[in-house]
């Protein structure tokens, strides 16, 4: 079982280091389950040279076949694991730092009240995680796109955006009438934004799209945040994370006419046929508290 998962991993990741770091092996002991697997079969599977690895077609097919096997091994873990009432071990989650610290570091606490048997790992980090080969049990992710088809996906709420301003800053520079104004404005980027290089607003049947390219570019939309309460300039920037600035006179919106990006917020964890208890109580409490 073991040299099989090796070879599967080495595979999949492309290299013996790859799977050697996964699944916290020594590279002599990933190479000796290899090697070890192949004397058994007779057939070499891999032919490797310095540079990469690839299957031989006696490796090819067994590889096929290998997947299959291990990922119905899974499904009946799986399945006995669907039985258990109450979540236990360890859930490893991926989140973004400002979405998670603004609507759900509060709650958290509760959720772990509610499950007494479980541990919760979270990492908080504004960089797309790789699920399966960082070993993370479940990500959350704002994003317009999607591309990766091998996970779940499970829309928990859409982020809108609103432009804003300190009224210090519009008393010093104005109130830009319409978008494209904004291009003689100091406009903050939040730059791991899909939209950070361009603002699309919309007015009934008119759209305006502003490139955007300004002296401040950051990577943390809580730094976004300070620097237009600090009156430095105006940016897009999603309701929630100023919404008690707004609520107060501090922050006030510019262009209110005009729609702007939103952003879908998804929980996205690997495709399976049962969704192990862990993963299916942090699910239920995230929709809980996130869908409107």
């Amino acid at each position: 079982m073991t040299a099989l998962t090796v070879f599967r991993t080495a595979v999949e990741l492309g290299s013996f280091a790859a799977a050697s770091r996964q699944l916290g092996l020594s590279p002599a002991a990933v190479s000796k389950n290899i090697s070890e697997l192949e004397a058994h079969l007779s057939p070499r599977l891999i032919t490797r040279t310095t540079r990469r690895m690839s299957l031989t077609e006696p490796g090819a097919l067994y590889f096929e076949r290998v997947v299959r096997i291990l990922d119905d091994l899974k499904d009946a873990d799986g399945a006995l694991q669907a039985t258990q009432s109450q979540p236990t071990g360890v859930l490893r989650v991926s989140a973004p730092m400002t979405v998670t610290l603004v609507g759900l570091s509060e709650v958290i606490p509760k959720f772990l009240e509610q499950h007494p048997d479980l541990s919760l790992d979270l990492s908080l980090d504004d960089r797309r995680v790789n699920l399966v080969e960082e070993g993370f049990d479940m990500a959350l992710r704002g994003s317009d796109n999607l591309e990766d088809s091998s996970l779940i996906a499970r829309k928990l709420t859409t982020l809108d955006h609103v432009l804003c301003a300190a009224p210090d800053y519009l008393g010093r520079h104005g109130a830009p009438k319409a978008p494209r104004d904004l291009t003689g404005h100091n406009c903050i980027q939040f730059s791991l934004s899909e939209h950070a290089t361009k603002w699309t607003f919309r007015n009934g049947k008119q759209t305006e799209t502003v490139p955007i390219n300004s002296r401040y570019k950051v990577t943390s939309s809580l730094a976004v945040r300070d620097a237009l309460r600090a009156g430095f300039g105006v940016s897009l920037i999603p309701r929630m994370y100023v919404a008690d600035d707004l609520a107060s006179g501090r922050l006030v919106t510019v262009l209110s006419d005009w729609s702007a990006n939103e952003t879908p917020l998804y929980a996205v964890y690997p495709s399976r046929r049962y969704v192990v208890p862990k993963v299916r109580a942090f699910l239920d409490f995230l929709i809980e508290e996130l869908e409107p």
